[in-house]
């Protein structure tokens, strides 16, 4: 599934592999790059990729987020079990990120 969006000028690219995301986690998204964009007001896209990996008996869930921001793009990726948590966790390294620069 992709999915794309435009929220207060930045381009939100989800590319979710072989699932299909609800309205909560579409949500959750938005949250978390609108908050990003209070760390750092240059960001022009983001990229976020989701997978479930069944096969996988633990830390099915992988998010991934790259920021499209001048100079080098900010990156992070997380492994766990909840979507909802793995974002919220992503977006805090990615805060991390952005606060240093």
């Amino acid at each position: 599934m992709q999915y794309n969006e435009n929220i207060t000028g930045i381009k939100i690219n989800v590319e979710a592999v072989d699932i299909t995301i609800g309205e909560d986690v579409k949500d959750t998204i938005r949250k978390s790059i609108s908050r990003l964009s209070r760390f750092y007001d240059k960001i022009e896209w983001a990229d976020v990729y989701l997978e479930d990996k069944k096969d996988k008996a633990t830390q099915q869930k992988q998010v991934s987020i790259r920021l499209g921001i001048p100079g080098k793009d900010p990156f992070a990726s997380e492994y766990g079990d909840n979507f909802h948590t793995l974002l919220t966790d992503v977006e805090n390294k990615l805060q991390r990120q952005l606060e240093k620069r």
